[in-house]
């Protein structure tokens, strides 16, 4: 790639990155105005990313299973096995995606949140309110990387379990043949291994978002 191209990329980029930014903001903006604050979408996002995390759980709990039907094949047709697994696999393709969205539209939001409490801080003139309220929001933005935190580890584990799926789904779709079922139960270990340490950093994140939102929901009291 010339210098050239690798520029006009990387103009295309921050443009896209410019014109997304500036219609989240107009969708703030409007939301607002009909009594929708940043927190209260804030709170709306976390629930969907639990959510789709709790789905993701079970959509590569699906796929586990799916994947022990191929290796304890036992007579039948093998391409109607290796059909259903690829579905799995097809499936838990669209949790991650949805997944990814959610976590990314929960750090847009909170960003422009944290951005305009910051901002705001500099319009009171009683100290002590404004001491109070910068307290706050230095422990509610240490809460936030937390579940943040969390919820990207849960990204970084989804890639090998995604990356073994496919290489097994891949193998069986070129040999449907029992020698490809033997194969196969060797890498049951490792799959069920990354699908174990998958759900669990679900659940951890899923943990922090309850925590998080906890937290978050106190202040109203």
């Amino acid at each position: 790639m010339s210098g050239l191209h690798r520029h006009r990329v990387r103009i295309m980029v921050i443009a896209t990155l410019f014109i997304l930014s500036a219609c989240e903001s107009t969708y703030y903006d409007a939301m607002e105005k009909v009594g929708i604050h940043k927190r209260e979408i804030l709170i709306d996002r976390i629930e969907a990313a639990q959510e789709s995390q709790e789905t993701g759980q079970q959509q590569f709990e699906n796929a586990l299973q799916q994947f022990r039907y191929v290796v304890n094949f036992d007579g039948g047709e093998l391409e109607t096995l290796y059909n259903k697994l690829n579905d799995e696999y097809e499936a838990s393709i669209n949790a991650t995606e949805t997944i990814h969205d959610r976590i990314d539209s929960v750090e847009s939001v909170a960003e422009a949140l944290f951005d305009e409490w910051t901002t705001e801080l500099t319009l009171y003139t009683n100290a002590n309110q404004r001491r109070d309220s910068a307290r706050q929001l230095a422990n509610t933005k240490r809460r936030y990387e937390r579940l943040m935190a969390a919820m990207r580890r849960t990204e970084k584990t989804i890639e090998p379990v995604l990356a073994s799926l496919q290489d097994n789904v891949l193998y069986l779709k070129h040999n449907l043949n029992s020698r490809a079922i033997a194969s196969l139960k060797g890498e049951l270990a490792t799959v069920d291994a990354d699908v174990g340490e998958l759900i669990n950093a679900m659940q951890n994140a899923i943990d922090e978002s309850r925590a998080f939102l906890k937290d978050l929901r106190g202040n109203d009291a």
